[in-house]
């Protein structure tokens, strides 16, 4: 783990999506970080000590489907399929596919993982996997702030954790999409999919991968907004703000972090420090991981 120092987080952005403002700064206290994300083989052992099943493993409860035929209530989770061509990208479910038995061990739904794949970080890892991962691992899940503070690396204000611009001096910097989305992709570094953990630079703090290859989970409950420290929640027109956490708490969604190898700016420009987008605890996909604090 690194050991990542303290300071004022000039936290959010104003200038892509509104859900990243507004701007504020934010204390953050010392803390300790996972350099890379939690891998395959980490986490195999974890199941293999403690027998523990994740969500994408587990039957679907009737109670949350209703009306829902109980044969099509199995075990499985979202799959990304490319498309034949170009399509609409404001209706996600074109590439997005249900395939049951998917899961962090049969990302596909198919075969098994190889050892190759090993060190490539774990996915289908829905909030109450990272959660119970980070226990038995003695650590916790890092909050919006910390993962924010230590994907910036040590730099304040910039829009991606090595700069302004999208690449550096013409390098990738992390795995993200390289193509048209979502049906062509030539693969970042020769990836298409996950990579390595470690196969693209680190920031100025050491740690891999905070931006690109896979969504992370942080401990935090979605906003619609940041809600700075000490704000009363209520604007200068009068109005009670619209921030309150999720109402339905078998609903609640958590902030994701980072972006993932599915990032394209024509689609999601989400792969930097600031970018944030919010997840159903109970959903595992092929581009949600996470990694650990202390």
């Amino acid at each position: 783990m690194l050991d990542i120092p303290g300071g004022v987080l000039l936290m959010g952005s104003e200038e892509f999506y509104p859900e990243e403002g507004p701007v504020h700064e934010r204390e953050v206290a010392d803390f300790t970080l996972d350099a890379y994300a939690v891998t395959n083989e980490q986490f195999a052992q974890f199941v293999a000590e403690t027998g523990y099943q994740t969500v994408a493993e587990r039957p679907l409860r009737p109670s949350d489907f209703p009306g829902a035929d109980p044969r099509d209530l199995v075990p499985g989770a979202l799959v990304f399929t490319p498309t034949r061509g170009p399509v609409d990208l404001r209706e996600w479910r074109q590439w997005w596919t249900w395939v049951p038995g998917a899961c962090w061990k049969r990302p596909y739904g198919g075969t098994f993982l190889s050892g190759e794949r090993a060190d490539h970080p774990v996915v289908h890892i829905a909030y109450e996997d990272a959660e119970t991962y980070a226990d038995w691992a003695g650590k916790r899940l890092p909050t919006e702030a910390e993962w924010e503070w230590a994907a910036r690396g040590g730099m304040r204000g910039r829009r991606f954790a090595w700069g302004d611009e999208s690449t550096l001096e013409g390098a990738l910097q992390a795995n993200t999409w390289q193509g048209a989305f979502p049906y062509w992709n030539s693969g970042a570094g020769g990836w298409v999919g996950t990579s390595p953990v470690g196969l693209f630079p680190p920031n100025g703090y050491g740690a891999y991968d905070m931006i690109g290859n896979v969504w992370e989970w942080t401990a935090d409950v979605w906003t619609h907004r940041h809600v700075p420290p000490g704000w009363s929640g209520v604007g200068a027109n009068g109005r009670a703000n619209l921030l309150a956490v999720e109402p339905d708490p078998r609903h609640a969604r958590r902030v994701l972090k980072g972006g993932s190898h599915l990032c394209a700016p024509e689609y999601c420009l989400r792969y930097r420090p600031a970018a944030r987008s919010p997840q159903s605890e109970d959903t595992a996909t092929t581009h949600i991981g996470f990694r650990c604090a202390r």
